[in-house]
């Protein structure tokens, strides 16, 4: 038996989009923590300097996020 390992394309209403949004806010929220843990405690900056570079990486990493979602998308697209 052969198994399908292709992903359905993430149209309205379909369970896929709901799992590239968790998969964009976890993104997201892991690289603001790390960035924001590091600045805190290992470079030891100002509380305002490591919010502002964790929205920083937090919005770029969503951004990466949602290009790597839109790769999917279009790959399983063209396999199916």
């Amino acid at each position: 038996m052969k198994l399908d390992h292709t992903r359905g394309t993430a149209g309205p209403g379909s369970g896929a989009a709901m799992k590239h949004w968790r998969y964009i806010a976890l993104h997201a929220v892991t690289a603001g923590a790390f960035i924001f843990l590091l600045q805190r405690y290992a470079l030891e900056a100002s509380l305002d300097t490591s919010l502002l570079w964790t929205l920083a990486f937090g919005g770029c990493s969503a951004g990466l996020a949602v290009r790597q979602c839109n790769r999917w998308s279009e790959e399983a697209s063209r396999h199916a």
